[in-house]
């Protein structure tokens, strides 16, 4: 065989594999936005999310993480360098904050978030049934049940003068007033106490002693869930009935929550993150709304090392008992 050829014939042998690599598609990239850390139970159930319709990370889709760490600051610019990725979709969640900022980054690129508040309400959407721009979801409602913690809390602790309400000043859609009302109806004082750090934290429980409060209700906000060891732990050390709201606290130690499942909220955030990068719209996906899976769990432990005795009426309607 002439050189000639022979070099033709090799170099056709070595080109076909890449010409047909070139034509493949590309794999899809998800920008996934948080102002919070990795935290393994919620990813892996996001994961599953995915695998449901066959997407596996690494394997046919690949994922690029923002972790803001407990900086809210960081998030705009954090989702601007996603929507300079060019990501197919971008994945906000660890609260509502992450949803906004994503949505002020892009008007083109479909946001699947996970919103801890009403997304009608905070303007992420203009109708949960039809969403009808680039941002779907799931809402956990979280804050929406602030009231009936305090409610629960009164229920676990009724000899109670005062109850705290801890919140993150950072955000400012706290219902405080409604708070307020709640508490002149239970016949309770309501103390609101903010902390934003470490420091503030420590603060907060080191005022709830000095003015002599009798429980806690820890505001739904991803600082607070990013320190649930933290929060359990002063509880234990000062002794404070403390109600949060994920479950993911008492299994920590905590004593009492009513919320919903975080788990099955990023299970469902992997479903239509898959439908997305099937082709579907999220104006044609519904905001899905968690309020009904409301669960109230409590921490039989932790109560016998408070003195505190559950009352039957908090026992029969708990959804799990943790001893």
């Amino acid at each position: 065989m002439r050189r000639r050829g022979f070099m033709a014939l090799v170099g056709g042998a070595l080109a076909s594999p890449i010409a047909a690599r070139a034509q493949q598609p590309s794999v899809p990239v998800i920008g996934f936005l948080s102002p919070l850390e990795a935290y393994p139970p919620s990813l892996n159930e996001f994961h599953n999310g995915l695998a449901e319709s066959g997407y596996h990370e690494g394997r046919n889709v690949l994922i690029e993480y923002r972790w803001g760490e407990g900086h809210y600051d960081r998030l705009p610019t954090l989702a601007a360098d996603l929507v300079r990725r060019r990501v197919n979709v971008i994945v906000a969640g660890g609260g509502s904050i992450s949803g906004l900022a994503a949505k002020a980054a892009t008007s083109t690129i479909p946001i699947v978030a996970l919103s801890g508040g009403d997304p009608v309400t905070l303007g992420l959407v203009a109708s949960l049934s039809r969403p009808s721009g680039n941002v779907t979801g799931v809402a956990q409602l979280v804050t929406a049940a602030e009231l009936k913690r305090l409610e629960l809390l009164h229920e676990l602790v009724p000899t109670s003068n005062a109850i705290a309400y801890l919140v993150n000043p950072g955000i400012p859609t706290w219902p405080i007033q409604d708070m307020e009302s709640e508490a002149r109806r239970l016949g309770v004082k309501l103390a609101v106490l903010t902390a934003s750090s470490d420091r503030d934290l420590a603060a907060a429980f080191a005022t709830i002693n000095q003015e002599g409060v009798g429980a806690l209700v820890v505001g739904s906000d991803p600082f607070f869930f990013m320190r649930r060891d933290q929060l359990v732990a002063l509880s234990k050390r000062h002794r404070v009935p403390t109600m949060y709201y994920f479950r993911d606290f008492v299994a920590a130690g905590g004593l009492i929550s009513y919320g919903t499942r975080l788990a099955e909220g990023w299970h469902q955030i992997g479903v239509y993150t898959a439908k997305i990068l099937k082709g579907t719209k999220p104006a044609d996906l519904p905001f899905v709304q968690q309020s009904e899976k409301i669960e109230l769990v409590i921490n039989l432990k932790a109560a016998k090392v408070l003195g505190l005795d559950v009352p039957l009426s908090l026992l029969t309607r708990a959804d799990e008992l943790i001893e």
